[in-house]
């Protein structure tokens, strides 16, 4: 397979600094090696998308915070992850922290919309991501992200790349999650999302999990887009991340979740973010990161 790495180093839309450096840190990790070695190609875009420093950009609203210099970033992102597409490449697409995927995803809405092919989402994250300026307490653009994909929030995020929805709520799932803010979980609910949390997970066990997610997307979608917001581990395995939350998922349980749907024969992209160096021990978090995109990817140790 013909694996396009596109690097977005952008961490405009949390508060904590650092994650800019996670392509850096996930490539040196050994990425291009891991894949290389499953027998995948591997192109690029090197360096990645520009993104100018922090230092010299307008926060702007404080109900939305940098949401022009995001903009900019993530539109150039949604063409090259068309672009990748078209091209006959499975895009595996860097950050930065998450607000990078509503490029992620508005290429792909663009790209499956006009090859009338049927798409969904699988989000693995210990947050919802699912706020609006009016729910948000932060006025965090990554945590916006996936409610302006399915059409909810600022014009700015929901328009980007094509005035359409890209990403249907009814193919959308998310596992992992642990962490709601009151008014994200009523507009989830009244979305019509499909949510697997970690209560759940520890209910029915991470194979049983898997395996409903995989039939939840079979029959009713052509492709399958998976994000992994780092902070979806527990912060034992996975200290680099900017919103570290206990209980999350364990080494086994993310690696088969990622064979399961790599066995899906769906996957057809997908984003890795939040990883964040300044706070990470021995880059960690970064090999991490590697090891999923290898299971998802295809490799298995037997």
């Amino acid at each position: 397979m013909n694996v396009r790495i596109i690097e977005l180093p952008l961490d405009f839309g949390a508060n904590r600094r650092g994650s800019d450096m996670g392509p850096s840190a996930i490539r040196l990790a050994g990425l291009k090696e891991t894949l290389s070695a499953l027998g995948h190609r591997c192109g690029g875009i090197f360096p990645g998308i520009p993104v100018p420093a922090m230092e010299f950009a307008d926060e702007g609203d404080p109900h939305a915070k940098f949401l022009k210099p995001i903009i900019k970033a993530c539109e150039k992102l949604a063409e090259e992850t068309e672009r990748a597409l078209d091209e006959g490449c499975f895009p595996l697409i860097l950050g930065g922290d998450h607000s990078i995927s509503i490029g992620s995803l508005s290429g792909l809405g663009a790209y499956y919309r006009k090859k009338g092919l049927r798409w969904g989402s699988l989000w693995v994250d210990a947050h919802g991501d699912f706020n609006t300026p009016e729910t948000s307490v932060s006025g965090n653009i990554h945590g916006m992200i996936l409610a302006a994909a399915c059409g909810y929030g600022l014009g700015e995020l929901t328009g980007l790349y094509g005035n359409f929805t890209k990403l249907d709520p009814a193919h959308t799932a998310l596992i992992g999650v642990r962490d709601l803010d009151s008014r994200e979980k009523v507009l989830m609910k009244e979305a019509g999302l499909t949510v697997f949390t970690m209560t759940d997970v520890d209910r029915l066990g991470i194979a049983e999990s898997a395996r409903r997610i995989v039939a939840f997307f079979k029959g009713n979608v052509d492709r399958i887009h998976v994000s992994v917001d780092m902070d979806v581990m527990d912060p034992a395995i996975a200290p680099g991340v900017g919103i570290p939350l206990s209980g999350g998922f364990t080494h086994r349980e993310v690696l088969l979740l990622a064979e399961e749907l790599a066995a899906s024969g769906l996957l057809g992209s997908a984003d890795i973010v939040e990883v964040n160096p300044v706070l990470d021990v021995r880059n960690q978090t970064a090999r991490m990161a590697v090891e999923i995109a290898g299971r998802l990817l295809g490799g298995r140790l037997y």
